[in-house]
């Protein structure tokens, strides 16, 4: 296999996947029901989720941003927010799981030097982001574990658990992390950039307080956006308690993290999976999440708008001392 046909293929992946869930989707639901319900939706209501949205992103500039001081780059905030907004139009239309973090990290990467640093950062929130779903998937469920017998839910929710306990002893632990890291002997420059980078991460050892903030900040936003989709579900004429919003959020998170365009497809189908537990129609629980991907589109064509308006002259990174 050429090296080319695997690129082509690589990169067709989550177009396919996305297009495939999308019309698996659409063949399992009730379409004409599905529309009705849509266009006789609260305009309100969705207007009011349409706000929480674009608070669920402040949240997570700040919250990047947390480490970016952490780390000792020195990065105005407001560069921080054009490369945020910019990575995630990226995450709306580009292939991958990742693009926006890419995006990110260029840009970030095209003043400084210290570019482990910049790469730690992005990955370190994307990390926190995730321990946020942990804990707000965890402890929701364990205070109301009687509501939930569905054994799937049971089963992710503490694989994300073990993962995330995973993740967290092999970053801060210099001989589980090298360990990790001879899988990448063959290309030592990569390698060692890889050791830089977690040199840069154990820095957190001393600064707990900027994680903890981190996660303090992802379970926010998972919260807001436990309320964003509550507040579609609403415009939407559905009655379900936002319990299952809180529980069932993480959950499509993680499962939209799946290779596709900006999630597409895959979302609406684990929504689909999820809200179906409670007894919401298909078509309606692939709606709310779809809803919020116009909404994550639209937030993001107005930060590709900014990030070309506010375009800077000089460079926009300065390495600490």
């Amino acid at each position: 296999m050429s090296d080319q046909f695997k690129k082509i293929l690589s990169n067709a992946i989550p177009f396919v996947l996305s297009g495939g869930l999308l019309w698996f989707l659409f063949t399992k639901i009730d379409f004409p029901h599905t529309v009705a319900v849509i266009k006789s939706a609260d305009i309100q209501f969705i207007l009011y989720a349409l706000v929480f949205f674009v608070l669920i992103n402040f949240i997570l500039i700040i919250r990047w941003f947390v480490f970016i001081k952490a780390l000792e780059l020195k990065v105005k905030f407001s560069t921080a927010v054009r490369f945020y907004l910019i990575g995630l139009l990226g995450n709306s239309i580009l292939p991958g799981a990742i693009g926006g973090d890419l995006i990110k990290i260029l840009g970030l990467c095209s003043g400084t030097k210290d570019k482990p640093k910049v790469v730690a950062s992005v990955l370190l929130d994307r990390l926190s982001g995730f321990a946020g779903m942990v804990v707000v998937a965890s402890v929701t469920f364990i205070l109301g574990f009687k509501m939930i017998s569905n054994l799937s839910v049971v089963i992710l929710i503490v694989c994300m658990a073990l993962a995330s306990t995973v993740i967290g002893v092999v970053l801060f632990n210099e001989t589980a992390y090298s360990f990790c890291c001879q899988i990448f002997g063959r290309f030592p420059k990569f390698k060692d950039s890889l050791m830089r980078m977690h040199y840069d991460i154990a820095l957190l050892k001393g600064r707990q307080g900027a994680g903890y903030q981190a996660i303090f900040l992802s379970a926010l936003s998972q919260l807001t956006l436990a309320v964003t989709y509550f507040l579609i579900a609403k415009a939407l004429h559905q009655d379900v308690l936002f319990f299952y919003f809180l529980i069932f959020t993480p959950l499509i998170c993680v499962v939209s993290s799946v290779p596709s365009i900006g999630g597409l497809g895959v979302r609406e189908a684990g929504a689909a999976y999820f809200f179906g537990i409670v007894g919401v129609a298909s078509g309606i629980g692939g709606s709310i999440t779809f809803i919020s991907f116009l909404f994550m589109l639209l937030v993001g064509i107005f930060g590709g708008l900014y990030f070309v308006l506010t375009r800077p002259q000089k460079s926009i990174v300065q390495v600490s001392n």
